[in-house]
C-alpha cells in the first residue's frame, strides 16, 4: 500500500526518546511503528491496547481522599520524616529486590523449604 498521507503531530520529548531507544532496538523505524499502530487500531476497531485508569488502592489515592483525610496522611508522613522512619531509594528497592526473589525463588521450587 503507497504510504502518501504526511502527519504532524507534537510529542514530549523525552517519550519520544525513550520510543526511539526501544524501536531502534528492534530495528524498526518511527514511521513504520506509527503505521503499525494506525493499522491495529483500523482492524480492531479502537485503541490496540487497555487504556484505563492505573489501579491504585484508596488509601494512597489522593484523588479519592477529601483534604482532610490528605492533610492527616500527609502530617503522619511528615511526622515519620521527623522521627527518623526513613529509608534511602537504594535500600528499599535493595529490600523490595530480595524479597521478591525469595517469594519467587519458593513458587520456583513449589513452595518446598
Amino acid at each position: 500500500m503507497e504510504k502518501t498521507a504526511t502527519l504532524n503531530l507534537r510529542v514530549n520529548p523525552v517519550v519520544k526518546e525513550r520510543a526511539e531507544n526501544v524501536l531502534s532496538q528492534l530495528g524498526i523505524p518511527m514511521s513504520t511503528a506509527i503505521d503499525m499502530y494506525l493499522n491495529q487500531i483500523a482492524l480492531v476497531g479502537g485503541i490496540p491496547f487497555s487504556v484505563v485508569l492505573p489501579k491504585v488502592p484508596a488509601s494512597v489515592n489522593a484523588d479519592m481522599m477529601s483534604e482532610d483525610e490528605l492533610h492527616a496522611k500527609l502530617g503522619r508522613g511528615y511526622a515519620d520524616i521527623q522521627d527518623g522512619k526513613v529509608q534511602d531509594a537504594a535500600s528499599a528497592f535493595s529490600a523490595f529486590r530480595e524479597k521478591h526473589e525469595a517469594i519467587q525463588s519458593r513458587n520456583y521450587r513449589g513452595g518446598a523449604e
